[in-house]
């Protein structure tokens, strides 16, 4: 009987060890990478070809957001103007947003070069959102369509994401799909910095091109792009519009859409916009502790019952949620905890086994991955190519999803007790930062260690003539 209890509780120790491993990556990671393969099959027998072109192309308001954009508002604009859309039916609002540097300029070597696009500039109070919502009180067209200055549009982007919304009138949000300019990313100079941007571009066409298509199957899209997103007027014009009192107005959007209005998202796989490679460590530790502190920011105005607990299998919101913030710190503990396991009986081959197992799965999801971005990429052959040829960075993901965790996870810290703001300590601020802090407690612990001594230890006297 005892001999049964031990294998028993062997077992059950045993299922808890590799539970705590793998649940996590099955849920968020594995079932959704399966489910983009298999949704593929699904809409390769569901839509032998792309919708057809609509009858006539409606009228499309294209806002675009300038904030010291002069050295890249003239190519975004080329990327309207130079598309397979009927330029006659584009409106183009070009607000700037405070900016300080010459973006005037550029809009009128734009008019200049494209007089056949209607363009408009608009100057707006400060903030992205105060840009935007004063671009759609003026706005006019069958759709709105958001994109950001610093990127450019695919030639057929605009078309498709048309055609994606007149083929299907219950299509109301959409989002497209954002990638890394691939030339840009081959101009770095070969070795660490260029890795970085070959895995950035990775991330970005897997999370876009494989992950969202099956959140936007399962009506389970937790943010649009604010790079590049895509409203039918009846749509945005009856919502709140953009929130000014959050760094994160996308994901703000995305919840009202999904809360207020009770739309479902959508993401058009075959809408891409360019976006520029990450400049550095440096904006990418910014960028994705913004993202984080935005998303926290979202979640607490819509709080309440809307992003109760008991939502958390049913709501994308709130599963997203607790992935993403909640279970943060017992998984950084985890990690920590893996030494903890030497001491109470696990062997060492078996702790190194289990990270070498959840590694292999990443890295099995990330192939799957791979095959989705390659199949959604058929009809752009440079694009397929030179993400397949890639193939080698998708083990080093992971890796690289590791770091960003713990950035995100540093961008919930900051997050506590502050207000939302733009401007964020780089890596090499908090480095500093780190450093100074440290400084000053080994000087003050010095200081206190003096002052004890002080206490506790007599002066020495100077002997008197008389002792002498």
């Amino acid at each position: 009987m005892s001999a049964v209890s031990s294998v028993l509780a062997r077992l059950a120790s045993s299922f808890i060890f590799w539970a705590a491993w793998i649940i996590i990556p099955l849920i968020m990671e594995i079932v959704p990478a399966i489910g983009s393969v298999a949704l593929l099959v699904r809409r390769r027998v569901r839509e032998a070809r792309r919708p057809a072109d609509p009858i006539i192309f409606p009228d499309v308001t294209v806002i675009v957001p300038v904030y010291n954009s002069a050295d890249t508002l003239e190519a975004c604009v080329d990327s309207i103007a130079n598309g397979t859309y009927p330029a006659d039916k584009i409106n183009v609002f070009l607000v700037n947003n405070a900016s300080s540097d010459d973006s005037f300029a550029a809009f009128s070597r734009c008019q200049a070069a494209h007089p056949e696009l209607a363009m408009q500039w608009l100057d707006a109070a400060q903030g992205k959102s105060n840009a935007l919502n004063l671009a759609l009180y003026n706005s006019q067209g069958k759709y709105i369509v958001h994109v950001d200055s610093d990127g450019v549009l695919e030639r057929e982007a605009l078309a498709n994401l048309v055609r994606r919304f007149e083929a299907d009138p219950s299509v109301n949000v959409a989002t497209g799909a954002i990638m890394v300019e691939p030339d840009l990313v081959e101009a770095y100079k070969p070795g660490p910095s260029r890795l970085l941007r070959r895995l950035e571009f990775m991330e970005y066409a897997q999370a876009f091109l494989a992950g969202r298509n099956y959140a936007s199957e399962v009506d389970r899209v937790y943010t649009l792009s604010g790079a590049f997103t895509a409203f039918r007027s009846s749509a945005i014009l009856t919502s709140w519009l953009y929130n000014a009192d959050t760094i994160c107005e996308d994901t703000q959007i995305t919840f009202q859409m999904r809360y207020n209005q009770r739309q479902r998202l959508h993401v058009c796989e075959d809408a891409i916009f360019f976006v520029d490679p990450i400049e550095g460590v440096d904006k990418l530790y910014t960028q994705r502790q913004r993202w984080q502190r935005g998303s926290l920011e979202v979640a607490h105005q819509f709080g309440g019952e809307r992003l109760s607990l008991r939502h958390a299998l049913t709501d994308v919101n709130v599963s997203t949620l607790l992935y993403d913030h909640t279970f943060a710190f017992p998984r950084m503990i985890w990690y920590v905890a893996l030494i903890c396991l030497l001491a109470v009986g696990y062997s060492g081959t078996v702790v190194l086994g289990a990270m070498a197992a959840i590694y292999v799965l990443y890295v099995v999801c990330g192939f799957l991955y791979l095959l989705a971005v390659a199949s959604f990429l058929r009809r752009l052959p440079r694009l397929r190519r030179y993400a397949l040829g890639l193939w080698w960075v998708v083990p080093l993901l992971p890796a690289f999803n590791f770091v960003v965790f713990f950035i995100r996870l540093a961008g919930v810290i900051n997050s506590i007790g502050t207000s939302g703001a733009w401007k964020t300590r780089t890596l090499s601020e908090e480095r500093g930062a780190f450093a100074s802090v440290v400084r000053s407690d080994f000087s003050r612990a010095a200081g206190v260690v003096a002052r004890l001594r002080d206490l506790v230890n007599y002066p020495e006297e100077e002997p008197t003539r008389d002792q002498d």
